[in-house]
């Protein structure tokens, strides 16, 4: 299994998806992201988790075995 860094989990949430605040902290297989992100208003909690898993999907294979998501719209509680 590949060792995935938080700054790469970063950046492929960045990259699949424009966000106002990206924050990834984690061991190499276990993940917690804070993301703020416009494209969430109007979304349900598992609509924000299922576009944040398709933004990782095309980049990471394997390699995340935890990722625990707090996903939430500008001036939104996390």
């Amino acid at each position: 299994t590949t060792l995935v860094l938080p700054a790469d989990v970063k950046r492929y949430i960045e990259d699949g998806l424009a966000c106002q605040h990206v924050e990834v902290v984690g061991d190499g297989h276990h993940f917690e992201a804070v993301i703020v992100s416009e494209a969430f208003r109007g979304k349900s909690r598992l609509e924000r988790h299922r576009m944040i898993n398709d933004a990782l999907a095309a980049e990471i294979t394997g390699g995340v075995h935890a990722l625990a998501i707090h996903a939430s719209v500008p001036g939104e509680g996390g």
